[in-house]
């Protein structure tokens, strides 16, 4: 099983681009913790991570489909490069700010929204340049890959964010600078990945192909109904992340910067999922782990929410986490196998922009907690996963495919 997990791997323009994916990914999820951290100790209520959050989601709320768009109609590689450059300035603007002790929640969130339109216009061409780089016949395999990527640097990220932040000497000033390196060194390995072909011809603008890409997914029953569960699921289910420092301060009387050993135990549990799917991505029974996957997310924020202690609550975490992995790895192969080419990058622009609303839904999340309590909060993000996966599975709508050859493929 764990060589068809690694399959892709064998392809050596993958396996650089994959080795930049991963640095970026570390880096993203130091940011997701040190950012956390350092907007609950300036204002000490959930309210303020939501802030933060929120303009990051606004900016891929706003640009995200735009974003697929370009990636499907100039240089994919040209595309990242670009936004590695960005984010990179915006963590060294940010580490400057904080070692001259002049942040504030304002440029804190500014930041955030600089990275955030970066990533609306990344993410796609990084999973297009993926899909070209390998071919059709791997293409879940693949796409699940960069979700193992991703699921360990959950662990690292959170992990190099603690080691910076127990040095009080660094502190969240050397995890900023620390993230600027990590993101000098994804530049580097897109540098050495080499440029796909771009399609000639005329085509229509920016906003005439992003509204055609909207088209072909309203038209595609399957795609439609995996990019409708997968942006609710995480709309509804990923904001408790910016609920936990606030958890851990004001219900289990715990500092908030053990944030990243939570993070880094749900990290745990996304890995191990997301290897065990990787190999299955491309098989039958991909859609039914797909459904089980999400279910466990759902329970696994119930138990959060529930969980009387700090070690129980870790156990959830690594739960959450489980479900987590596999739901995103196998809603990214799917998507992968359904889609034409032609589309990639604009309906993985869709699917993006489920983060885009989870971020926007974390500012009205944390004035939510700050109302009805942390552990309420999450507890109500994990019903309500549980009811829309439910909801979906009962009518058919993540098992049922559109009856032709791709569909038939995952079905």
């Amino acid at each position: 099983m764990l060589s068809g997990t690694f399959a892709a791997l064998e392809n050596p323009d993958f396996r650089v681009l994959w080795a930049g994916t991963f640095l970026a990914f570390i880096a993203f999820f130091m940011s997701t913790a040190v950012q956390g951290i350092v907007a609950f100790n300036l204002s000490g209520s959930n309210s303020a991570v939501g802030f933060v959050v929120f303009a990051q989601g606004l900016a891929q709320l706003v640009l995200g489909p735009f974003g697929g768009a370009l990636a499907d109609r100039i240089s994919k590689r040209l595309v990242i490069m670009a936004c590695q450059v960005v984010i990179t300035a915006a963590f060294l603007g940010t580490a400057v700010l904080l070692a001259l002790d002049l942040i504030t929640l304002e440029l804190l969130a500014a930041g955030s929204f600089l990275i955030g339109s970066a990533f609306s216009f990344l993410g796609p061409a990084r999973q297009g340049l993926t899909v070209e780089i390998v071919g059709p016949g791997l293409r879940g395999n693949a796409i699940a890959l960069s979700q193992v990527a991703l699921n360990a640097s959950r662990i690292a990220g959170p992990f190099g964010a603690a080691a910076f932040l127990a040095v009080g000497a660094i502190g969240p000033a050397g995890a900023y600078f620390g993230m600027m390196t990590l993101y000098v060194g994804a530049l580097v390995c897109t540098w050495f990945v080499p440029p796909t072909p771009v399609s000639g011809g005329k085509r229509p603008g920016v906003l005439g192909e992003t509204l055609k890409g909207i088209a072909y997914v309203a038209r595609t029953p399957r795609i439609r109904s995996l990019i409708v569960a997968y942006i609710l699921v995480i709309m509804a289910g990923f904001p408790y992340v910016s609920v936990l420092p606030g958890l851990l301060k004001n219900e289990l009387g715990r500092p908030a910067s053990e944030l990243t050993i939570l993070l880094m135990v749900n990290a745990v549990g996304g890995l191990m999922a997301s290897l065990f799917v990787a190999s299955l991505a491309d098989s039958p029974k991909a859609q039914r782990i797909y459904v089980a996957a999400t279910a466990v997310f759902g329970l696994g924020l119930v138990a959060s929410g529930l969980a009387p202690n700090y070690w129980l609550l870790a156990g959830a975490m690594f739960v959450v986490g489980a479900g987590a992995g596999g739901f995103q790895t196998l809603n990214g192969a799917l998507v992968s196998h359904l889609t034409d080419q032609a589309y990639f990058g604009r309906v993985i622009a869709l699917t993006f922009l489920a983060f885009a609303a989870s971020s926007v839904i974390a500012l009205p999340v944390g004035f939510l907690a700050d109302a009805i309590g942390e552990r309420a909060t999450v507890a109500l993000s994990g019903s309500t996963v549980l009811t829309i996966v439910t909801v979906f599975a009962l009518g058919g709508r993540l098992s049922r495919g559109d009856g032709g050859g791709a569909a038939a493929s995952v079905a």
